[in-house]
Parts: C-alpha cells; sequence; structure tokens
C-alpha cells in the first residue's frame, strides 16, 4: 500500500479516472451495437441515423484517449461501408 499522501492521493484519482473510462467505453459500445442492430434489420435510414449518432461518441473517445485515431477511424469506415451495402 502506498506510504506517501501524493502516492495514497494518485490511487484515488486513478479509480475514479477508471470508473469514468470504462463509462465512457461502454457508451461507445452501446451506440455502435444500436448501429450494427439496424444494420442487421436492414433498415439503412435508422442505420443512417444511429450511425450519426454513433459518430460523435467514437470521436469522442479518440480526444479522451480512450481509443487509438486510427481504432476508430476503422471502426467508423467498417459501419459505413455496411450501411451502404444495404439495398
Amino acid at each position: 500500500m502506498a506510504d506517501h499522501k501524493s502516492s495514497k492521493k494518485r490511487i484515488i484519482r486513478n479509480n475514479k479516472r477508471k470508473e469514468i473510462n470504462i463509462n465512457r467505453i461502454s457508451r461507445i459500445r452501446t451506440f455502435v451495437k444500436k448501429v450494427e442492430n439496424e444494420i442487421n434489420s436492414q433498415e439503412k435510414d435508422k442505420a443512417n441515423e444511429a450511425f450519426k449518432q454513433a459518430m460523435p461518441e467514437i470521436q469522442r473517445g479518440v480526444s479522451k484517449g480512450l481509443i487509438h485515431k486510427k481504432t476508430a477511424a476503422r471502426k467508423l469506415s467498417r459501419l459505413s461501408g455496411r450501411i451502404k451495402s444495404i439495398k
């Protein structure tokens, strides 16, 4: 266990940040799942709407350092391609 006051503070801060990051990642996953559900139901308009809502969430994850920029770009590109393939 930590001995110094500053290291105890750091542990508390790290735990708070961990909770926040877990919630943010969960939120991103939820938005992506909504898009995937609409893609699977072959609803192009609804899929586009869900995609428009998911995009800022994924980009926010990038700006907060949760996911890498290229990972976000890959996810968005693949989702967009799947939406375009709906007839």
